[in-house]
């Protein structure tokens, strides 16, 4: 199934070469250095987040769909029948400031979030740091299960160092320390303070198509939850970044994808899924 889902991602990604009167905008050639270009051209790596921003007075309408495990095969149309949807709006406040909210379908989340350059990679930096900080809502949380619950339980924190670096024209890798705080946990599958690093990296077969991965360790010793792993296109258009992906988590938002991952890989319990930003 997997291989058949492939097929579908690639000719999708042929149908949207047909497009040619959206392709203009992205055609330019560059005369200046290549490490003044980003290391990604889409806003994230696969889920994670990439040091790319929005640019001043920009808006990217964002929509973010993961299908259900595909290993379940017809039963429940292979992942169809259980899907996972994110819509989200970012604003670009400056050049190097991004502001960014959320909401996911799943454990019905809200997520706002600050995206800010420190450092850009230039030739006397090797490399970009981008900050990135995140608040989530979870509202799913009910007081049936949870008798004494207050609005500070619904909430949980994200904060991302993002250190990329632009090595060619086809190459870029990103090293993502990540710290996440939850004020309501199970303490038998997670801790309340997660650690985890990932590794993410983007390499261009084509003009407009590169091959994406990245993979979070999470040093919680006695997580319940997988470490997410993740493998994706990205297909440039006119207007717009569209990312086709397979991973093990299927949640959308930041905190959720990172720290409640519960696809295996090695079982063939992964979960198909798109990214789409518009942005005006």
């Amino acid at each position: 199934m997997t291989k058949t889902l492939f097929f579908l991602s690639m000719l999708a990604s042929s149908l949207a070469f047909a497009q040619e009167d959206l392709l203009k905008d992205i055609d330019t050639i560059q005369t200046n250095t290549e490490i003044s270009q980003p290391a990604f051209k889409a806003l994230q790596v696969v889920t994670g987040q990439s040091t790319k921003l929005a640019t001043k007075n920009e808006w990217y309408i964002v929509v973010a769909h993961r299908f259900g495990d595909v290993s379940k095969g017809f039963k429940d149309f292979f992942g169809l029948d259980d899907a996972s949807t994110k819509l989200g709006v970012i604003y670009g406040v400056t050049d190097g400031l991004s502001l960014s909210l959320s909401r996911e379908t799943n454990m019905k989340t809200f997520e706002g979030g600050a995206k800010y350059k420190l450092v850009k990679q230039s030739e006397n930096f090797p490399v970009d740091i981008v900050g990135y900080n995140v608040l989530a809502v979870n509202t799913d949380l009910s007081k049936d299960n949870y008798p004494d619950l207050q609005f500070g339980d619904r909430l949980s924190y994200l904060t991302q160092a993002l250190i990329s670096r632009r090595f060619s024209d086809k190459f870029s890798l990103q090293l993502t320390p990540s710290y996440v705080h939850k004020n309501l946990y199970e303490p038998s599958i997670e801790d309340k303070n997660q650690f985890l690093t990932g590794l993410g990296g983007r390499y261009k077969i084509s003009k407009r198509i590169s091959i994406n991965a990245e993979y979070f360790v999470n040093f919680d010793n006695h997580s319940f939850y997988k470490n997410p792993l993740s493998l994706g296109m990205d297909i440039e258009t006119g207007g717009h970044v569209f990312q086709l992906l397979f991973t093990n988590s299927q949640l959308n938002s930041d905190i959720g994808y990172l720290t409640n991952a519960a696809g295996d890989w090695g079982k063939g319990h992964i979960f198909f899924g798109f990214n789409l930003y518009r942005v005006f």
